[in-house]
């Protein structure tokens, strides 16, 4: 497992959302239509792209702002290095289900679910 996702496993975040459940990818190319919530964890920075760390967050059925909750897993994109963290409200998801809930975005790069 990828230090850089073992290290957030368990521990409790806050994420800020920049396209919640149900918007629209900002980039018009794309037609993918957000089915769960997607931020950031401020104050943090990614190596990858010199960005906050991004999360999905699994488990809430409504369009959130923020949301607090806890990591389970991580994905790691092998083009880039990019990680991706999975916060949820406490309920646990097995890598496949991950990988469902995660496919609409993560289809268009080499991933891998860590946990």
């Amino acid at each position: 497992m990828p230090e850089e996702i073992k290290i957030w496993l368990g521990k409790k975040v806050k994420v800020v959302m920049d396209r919640p459940l149900g918007t629209k990818h900002p980039d018009p190319r794309f037609e993918t239509i957000y089915p769960v919530n997607y931020g950031f964890i401020p104050d943090t920075l990614s190596e990858a792209d010199n960005e906050e760390i991004d999360a999905y967050v699994l488990g809430p059925t409504e369009s959130l702002k923020e949301f607090e909750g806890v990591v389970i897993a991580g994905i790691k994109r092998g083009e880039d290095g990019e990680i991706k963290l999975i916060v949820t409200d406490g309920k646990d998801y097995n890598i496949s289900e991950i990988e469902k809930l995660t496919y609409f975005q993560e289809k268009y790069h080499k991933s891998k679910v860590y946990r």
